[in-house]
Formats: C-alpha cells, structure tokens, sequence
C-alpha cells in the first residue's frame, strides 16, 4: 500500500498507508474475532495506520467507552506488533459517566484530563507512547492555552508523538497552533474532519454550535489546507457508514438539497465506465485529488475492507475527475 508522512518535525513524523482504518466498533458491534480479523487483512494488504478513540463506542453498551482501544491493545499483543503499526487515539469527548454522553457530561480538554486520559489510553493500547493523539471536540470551557500546553508537554515529554485535532472550527485550529508556536510547543498537524464526496449542507446547526457542525470540512478548512501543506487531512465517515449503498440508511438532512443527486448521477456514471462500486469511486476520489486526504474507513467484516481495499487500484481519469467534481 502507498504511504505518505505524517508531521513535519524528524522525531516525531511518521510514513503511513493512505488508507486508514478505523476500529470504532471493534470490542462492541464487531466482535473480537471478527475485528482481530480485520486487523489482520488490513496490516496483510499493507495498511499500518489504525484508528480509534477512548470514547469509542459508549452509545452502544452504555459505558464510558475504551472497547476499542482494549481490542486494539490484545491485537498488538497477541501479534508481536510494534511500532510498525501507527495508533492513532482521541481524548475531550469521553463520557464523565455512563449512562451519559459528550454532548451534556464530556469529559473536555483540561490539562488534568489529558494528562489523565493519554495515560489510560496508553494502558488500554499496552503502549508507553501515543503514535498520534488527537483533541476530539471543542471544549470552550476550558482556555485554548491550557490545552494546547497540556498536549504540547506530553510531546516533550516523549508519551505522545504526533498531535492531532477533531471537529473543531478551523479559527480555532489556526489559534490553537499559533499559541503553540508562541510557546516553542509542538502543535497539531493531523487534521480530522468528516468528508465525502456528497456536500452537506453549511445551514445546519450542529451538536455543540448553533453556528453550523464544525466536524464537516467546508470552504474554510479546504482553504485553510490548501494554503498549509504540512497538515495533513485524514476524512473520516467517507462511505457515510453505508449510505452510498444501503436503501435501508437514508443520507439524512444534511444532505438534503439539490446538488445531492447531480453529484449521485455522476458518480454512478464512473462507477459505470470503471466498473468500480460508488464506494470505490468516494475513496479513488478523495485520494487523488488536489488536496491530499487519508480516507479513514470503517470495516465490520474481511469482505467490506476488502471492497475499500479495492479502490486503491481505481485510477480516476483527469475527465472522470473533473466530472465529478463540476457536479452541483
């Protein structure tokens, strides 16, 4: 599989797949087995960029979360792995309680909590150091220097590699690395974002902002990367769980407007002439393009990794591409 890199400073950088995966559901819907399995193919076809979060998943057993990260951390020991695989994890939007969820008792992105949390991650994984550790929500409760100086230390400090940050809005992205930089601290440099091929709406509230969901890439952020290549785009929800495919999971409201089905048409025409499925030509699409994104792809089964394993042979044509993204 083709790797880029990941980070700018020669300590911490690292070459990844470019395809990532994800292991949200590992430990919960998907079993052990089946994730283990997973785990294996995806490391087997030359993948080496696993991600997953200290929350992942409490909505589906009513606990605080950690499934994920513990799967995780009995795969690497029951397989020798290393180093060789990079884990990426998330801190700010565990649960306080279960029960309970981010939105109303998140836990936030104090210094306590990240020290705290990167420690409990870190025994989860079995790991002494945190390849990637990302800020996995907003918290405005908090002052941005407190977090951006609690992650910083932990870089120093040699527990944590490569800083990263989640659905926040790209002001404050831009802010958090300023202070960094003011401070002589490492600062964020993995950003992750949901992002496909269809658009979603900007009008929308999302669920920390009246002002709209800062976990979607819009204009600002592809901006903002365009015109700072050293941070990296890792897009998570690319197959909106299923959506491009499965009559029975509707898009949902944010996709509700007229250039949904324009760019649908077109990308059921390349599916078409490359013989490739929708979710081949969202994954071909993403990687190819102008600003370069790592696709983060869940897989609940061998058979759908290997569906997202395919799209890395699917070369789009300059025309295909284009098409595809005139559609309005």
């Amino acid at each position: 599989m083709r790797k880029r890199t990941i980070g700018t400073d020669p300590r911490t950088r690292r070459e990844v797949s470019v395809l990532s995966l994800g292991a949200m559901l590992f430990g919960t819907l998907t079993d052990e087995a089946t994730s283990f399995a997973v785990l294996d193919r995806y490391v087997e076809a030359g993948g080496n960029f696993v991600d997953t979060s200290n929350n992942y998943a409490y909505w589906q057993d009513g606990s605080q979360g950690g499934a994920s990260e513990e799967v995780i951390g009995r795969w690497r020991a029951s397989r020798g792995i290393t180093d060789e695989v990079v884990i990426a994890t998330k801190l700010g939007a565990r649960p306080k309680a279960p029960g309970t969820g981010f939105v109303e008792n998140g836990e936030g992105l104090s210094a306590e909590v990240v020290r705290a949390s990167s420690e409990a991650s870190r025994r989860r994984l079995g790991v002494e150091k945190l390849d990637l550790l990302y800020a996995h929500i907003e918290d405005t409760a908090v002052p941005l220097a407190e977090t951006v100086h609690a992650f910083g230390e932990l870089v120093d400090e040699g527990t944590v590699g490569l800083l990263g940050v989640s659905n926040h809005w790209s002001w404050r992205v831009e802010r958090a690395r300023n202070l960094a930089a003011q401070a002589g601290l490492p600062g964020y440099e993995v950003l992750q974002y949901a992002h496909t091929y269809l658009r979603r709406r900007s009008d929308r509230p999302g669920l920390l902002s009246p002002d709209g969901d800062q976990a979607a890439v819009q204009g600002d952020l592809l901006s903002y990367l365009r015109e700072s290549p050293e941070l990296t785009l890792v897009a998570y929800s690319p197959l909106l769980g299923g959506g491009y495919v499965r009559d029975d999971k509707p898009l949902g409201p944010s996709f509700d407007h007229a250039g949904t089905p324009a760019r649908l048409a077109v990308l059921d025409a390349v599916a078409r002439e490359t013989g490739a499925t929708r979710n081949q030509v969202v994954l071909a699409w993403l990687l190819g393009g102008e600003i370069p994104v790592v696709p983060l792809v869940g897989a609940s089964s061998v058979a759908q990794l290997e569906e997202s394993l395919g799209a890395l042979d699917l070369e789009l044509t300059d025309g295909q591409r284009a098409r595809l993204d005139r559609a309005r």
